[in-house]
């Protein structure tokens, strides 16, 4: 995916979330907006937007000398861990866990502070385990999962992480070694390893680092071993939003062997992501990247 115009506003809804999660100070708040001027005027139109916004947060926690996002990441995953003992039952008392849980991994992916400023998570589970995917490749991917020993699971955001946990618990009770990749440093409300520690996934499966604070999965900012563990992983899930656009493109241009197939589970929170792939805002996704439609 590459910056469209319409990305713009988006880039400065951003900005005006962190700072107002970051400071009360109005005056303050001016200045880091004020001062992400260079980062805008340097988007590089043929890249994901997801590289734009990395360098602006950046900058955004440099001028307040502080990650925004710190406080509100603890407070979605202690309200995830919240749920998580009933949706846990939930998953396996179900008829297909593996499904039960590939849906409520979906739904948790709404918990982002990048996008949105609330969110309704009852609400979203209650549309997932109801309700119908626009895109479905369950029947693909549970195959997939049948046929590989290993998963690599690329995280997104904090309080997501939960829903992760209970799809990662079914992976391993059927037998899979699952890696869980966070993000080597804050950015956003991104899963980092502090809150894989404070949710207790690292208890579940192994947790490793992409050494960058990228937004999404960019091979050119995160580090040479995870980059390794990255290609030579032959089943590799995939959440939320910032990785499907630096991943997701068929033609490969991110460095990923583009024959690779990979697992996308997100909602489109964006109407630019939306259009593109012809669905509608909010839709919910189970796409393997063998399948991304057109040139995106």
């Amino acid at each position: 995916m590459k910056v469209h115009i319409d990305c713009f506003p988006c880039f400065f809804k951003q900005a005006i979330i962190a700072v107002r999660l970051g400071t009360k100070d109005e005056a303050l708040q001016a200045t880091v907006l004020k001062g992400l001027t260079d980062e805008i005027k340097a988007t590089d139109m043929s890249k994901p937007p997801a590289h734009s916004t990395t360098f602006m947060h950046r900058k955004i926690r440099q001028l307040l000398g502080k990650d925004p996002f710190k406080d509100i990441k603890t407070e979605y995953n202690q309200a995830a861990l919240g749920l998580y003992p009933e949706l846990r039952e939930r998953v396996f008392n179900s008829d297909d866990p593996l499904w039960t849980a590939a849906r409520l991994a979906i739904a948790g992916n709404i918990i982002d502070f990048g996008i949105f400023s609330s969110v309704d998570i009852i609400g979203t589970i209650d549309r997932a385990l109801t309700g119908s995917a626009t895109v479905d490749h369950f029947t693909q991917f549970k195959s997939a999962v049948e046929d590989h020993r290993e998963v690599f699971y690329l995280l997104d955001n904090a309080g997501e992480i939960v829903f992760d946990k209970l799809l990662i618990e079914v992976l391993v009770e059927m037998g899979k070694k699952v890696t869980a990749a966070v993000k080597g440093s804050p950015v956003l409300n991104d899963a980092t390893a502090y809150d894989a520690a404070e949710v207790g996934l690292d208890q579940v499966c192994d947790i490793v680092d992409n050494g960058s604070d990228c937004i999404g999965t960019m091979l050119e900012m995160t580090s040479q071993g995870f980059n390794s563990m990255l290609e030579d992983s032959d089943f590799i899930i995939s959440k939320g939003q910032g990785n499907f656009e630096t991943l997701g493109c068929p033609d490969g241009e991110n460095g990923l062997n583009s024959s690779k197939e990979i697992f996308f589970l997100l909602q489109a929170k964006c109407d630019v992501i939306a259009k593109e792939l012809g669905i509608s805002r909010g839709s919910m996704l189970l796409m393997s990247s063998s399948q991304v439609p057109g040139a995106f």
